[in-house]
């Protein structure tokens, strides 16, 4: 799953794990996300920082409350790369940040770190 509020980040991730073959859900938000994430039960989760409405950081925090869904990867995405951000992402329990533009390779990289077999393309 992508959480990104940027249409171009989520079709970007999309474009990039649908080659690799991995079957994708977006979302612009944190309310959207957590719906979807109850329905289909994602094996891992992008998650922008910076969103209307409910941010990565309260999005993160209330996946990983949740019993049904605390050991689902999320890795926070986000154009910053500082320490704050990082400990902060932390904090809530993200598993991975991944600092925005990503490439192909580092993205499925992510992917392949924590759900197996993920084939680069």
């Amino acid at each position: 799953m992508v959480i990104d509020d940027s249409n171009t980040i989520r079709r970007s991730a999309e474009i990039f794990l649908v080659q690799a073959g991995c079957q994708v859900l977006l979302a612009e938000d944190g309310f959207e996300a957590l719906a979807k994430i109850a329905e289909h039960k994602p094996d891992i989760i992008f998650c922008d920082i910076m969103m209307p409405r409910l941010d990565g950081y309260q999005t993160c925090a209330l996946i990983k409350k949740n019993t049904h869904f605390r050991d689902t990867p999320v890795v926070m995405l986000s154009s910053k790369d500082g320490l704050f951000d990082r400990a902060r992402g932390r904090m809530v329990g993200s598993d991975q940040y991944l600092t925005k533009p990503f490439t192909k390779d580092s993205l499925l990289q992510t992917v392949g770190s924590f759900v197996t077999p993920v084939q680069v393309v």
